[in-house]
């Protein structure tokens, strides 16, 4: 049986009455959980995520790996810290192998990107090297696939 939780995860409109439907619970207590989850930062936000490539403003992603000096007594932390907060950033991980941040960035164009890199990313004192690799496409992003449905001889969604 699914959480809270991952029901929100999946689908961040549920109401608390669907909610406390699907869940076999009240109405009340579910809202006082949610506000339980909201207020202990376990839910961070509400997010919509939408195919920018089917509207008139243009999107361009790029993944950027990092090599970075740790600093003393706070490793990573500050300079991803520091990275997180530009705007651009939508995702920034401190991974494993072969280089330590990993930094999701969008833009509205490649140049655009390009430029923050250059001009934001690379010169910051703790950062040794960077590798920009530009999304080409978006086949699966948070749990949602992209694209056209398909559908098989029969008339049947697949």
């Amino acid at each position: 049986m699914k959480t809270i939780l991952e029901l929100l995860e999946d689908d961040s409109r549920l109401t608390p009455e669907q909610l406390a439907v699907m869940l076999d619970k009240e109405v009340g207590d579910i809202r006082d959980l949610i506000r339980s989850f909201e207020r202990d930062g376990v839910i961070l936000g509400y997010k919509t995520i939408i195919d920018w490539d089917k509207t008139e403003r243009g999107n361009v992603s790029a993944l950027i790996e990092l090599k970075v000096t740790p600093q003393r007594d706070r490793g990573f932390e500050k300079i991803a810290e520091k990275i997180s907060n530009y705007d651009e950033v939508k995702n920034c991980y401190l991974m494993s192998g072969s280089f330590d941040l990993a930094v999701l960035i969008e833009g509205r164009t490649m140049n655009e990107v390009a430029y923050f890199v250059a001009e934001k990313l690379a010169p910051m004192e703790s950062v040794v090297s960077t590798a920009t690799h530009f999304v080409l496409r978006k086949y699966k992003d948070k749990g949602v696939v992209y694209g056209s449905v398909e559908v098989d001889e029969r008339g049947h969604e697949f």
